[in-house]
């Protein structure tokens, strides 16, 4: 049977000051009442049964996923005693679907991306379920048609074609350009593709964020994707290539299975989780394995990598500012993003161009939108402060 696994134990520091320790950017209403994680789970309805959609997060996060989400049993939370990265996340997993399902196929994915719309999504994971059940070797991942030379995304060589489950050979797509207006948002946002239109090649090579000059001979060639981080795959199959490509990794999480409905699980769980070496799932299995294909993704995606976000799916008033507060007040002012979490809270801004500020009752930013990296910095100087009550 098909099971989502949302990994949603991510920090979301990129999102300070509303972001915090307790309350990252995947539990925030970033777009309107819902949070990320509620868009995700609502995303997957009617292609996964409820009982079969799984939240993996962290002890610290557990007890607000479970108040977001009443409607998922409470043992579908699956709680990791620390961060270990995906592939330890991803393994302990499987082994806990396994228990309950041991043919089951797995879809993963974050829980703080933007997709649409939700029929293309739904009919590609589909098609992945076809694959994977026509061979159950493989290992399916989604790629992302570049919109311009990111150089905050990894990316996928994609090699040999595919012809889709039952269906003709398939032909090439035609390459189609984007480039963001000078001083914009780059988007992520693609064009979504026609429901008959699927593209599948084998994955020649999984590379690292690259260089602004490498972005551009890679958007150039056309050969590669913006990679998802959205994968399916049987649960079995993943595990057998995390004991091949990462013996000591496995052998943590067998111990753990091991130790499965017994009285010493939870000691167990700490203890060899713990031991982990945390990798990414990409790093510790996808650059590795044999049987790797990539599915062209026919939808609209956006991975809500910081505050910038918000200028592609809120739209903008005529000076070019995005505001996403109840009482905003701006003169002379253009190109700025306004968020404030009151309501009743009045943001007044004069003379100011492309300036990102965001209201909390304790803390209040004010940036340039275009150096949102700097937010690491910002919580790291918190951290050495000690002023751990704003993070």
């Amino acid at each position: 049977m098909l099971h989502a696994v949302i990994m949603a134990g991510g920090s979301g520091t990129r999102f300070w000051p509303e972001s915090r320790a307790d309350r990252p950017k995947q539990l925030l209403p970033m777009f309107g009442q819902k949070s990320l994680l509620q868009e995700t789970v609502e995303r997957l309805l009617g292609l996964v049964a409820l009982e079969r959609i799984w939240v993996a997060t962290t002890e610290r996060l557990a007890p607000a996923v479970a108040e977001q989400l009443p409607e998922l049993r409470r043992d579908a939370i699956l709680v990791e005693p620390c961060k270990r990265d995906t592939a330890a996340c991803i393994g302990l997993a499987a082994l806990r679907l396994i228990r309950e399902d041991p043919e089951a196929t797995m879809i993963v994915l974050p829980a703080d991306q933007r997709i649409a719309p939700v029929e293309a999504f739904q009919q590609t994971l589909r098609l992945a379920d076809q694959l994977v059940q026509e061979d159950a070797s493989r290992l399916i991942t989604f790629g992302i048609r570049p919109s311009y030379p990111a150089e905050t995304f990894g990316y996928i060589e994609r090699g040999e074609p595919i012809p889709p489950p039952s269906g003709p050979e398939p032909t090439e797509p035609a390459v189609k350009r984007e480039t963001a207006p000078a001083g914009s948002a780059p988007s992520a946002l693609s064009e979504p593709q026609s429901e008959q239109c699927f593209y599948i090649y084998r994955v020649q090579k999984f590379h690292e964020k690259p260089k602004a000059a490498t972005a551009q001979q890679y958007l150039a060639s056309g050969r590669f994707y913006w990679n998802s981080g959205i994968f399916v795959w049987k649960a079995q199959t993943i595990l057998a290539e995390i004991r091949r490509h990462q013996p000591a990794m496995y052998s943590h999480l067998d111990r753990i299975a091991q130790a499965a409905d017994t009285p010493v699980f939870d000691q167990v769980l700490q203890k060899e989780f713990s031991a982990i070496q945390g990798l990414s799932i990409d790093y510790a299995v996808m650059e590795h394995a044999e049987n790797v294909l990539v599915v062209e993704a026919p939808f609209t995606w956006d991975d809500v990598g910081n505050w910038r976000a918000l200028e592609r799916w809120i739209s903008a008033d005529p000076q070019g500012n995005v505001l996403a507060a109840e009482r905003p007040l701006l003169l002379d002012s253009a190109g700025c993003i306004v968020r404030s979490t009151d309501p009743k809270h009045l943001v007044v801004a004069v003379g100011l161009q492309d300036v990102l500020i965001v209201v909390t009752p304790d803390a209040t930013l004010v940036a340039d939108k275009r150096r949102e990296e700097s937010l690491r910095k910002v919580t790291q100087i918190l951290a050495e402060r000690g002023w751990t009550e704003y993070l």
